[in-house]
C-alpha cells in the first residue's frame, strides 16, 4: 500500500469522504469513472460480499454476478490476505443495515 500512497491519492480519498449522499456518489463517480469501471466495482463488492457471507461456490457466484473465475480468486485472496478493505466495509454496511 505504500507504494500506492501519494498525497493526489490522499486527496481524491478525501474529497470521497466529502460526499454525504448515494446521489452525491452518483455525481461524482459517474464523472470520474467510466459506466464499465462502475460496473466492475460494484461486481467486485458484490463478489467480496457472497464469499464472506460463504456458501456459494465459484461456479455459483461467477453465474450470478458474471465476474471470472480469475476475478473471485483475485477478491477472495484479498479477503484472506489483503488490507481488510472490503471486509471493513462490509462489516460497516451490515452493521448500518441492522441498525
Amino acid at each position: 500500500m505504500d507504494k500506492l500512497q501519494s498525497k493526489e491519492l490522499d486527496r481524491l480519498f478525501e474529497a470521497i469522504l466529502t460526499l454525504e449522499s448515494i446521489e452525491e456518489c452518483y455525481s461524482f463517480f459517474t464523472d470520474a469513472c467510466t459506466i464499465k469501471e462502475l460496473s466492475e466495482l460494484s461486481q467486485r463488492f458484490e463478489v467480496a460480499e457472497m464469499l464472506e457471507k460463504g456458501g456459494k461456490s465459484y461456479a455459483e457466484i461467477r453465474n450470478e454476478t458474471g465476474a471470472s473465475t480469475a476475478t473471485i480468486t483475485r477478491i477472495n485472496r484479498c479477503l484472506n490476505f489483503g488490507s481488510d478493505g472490503y471486509r471493513l466495509a462490509i462489516e460497516r454496511l451490515r452493521g448500518k443495515n441492522e441498525a
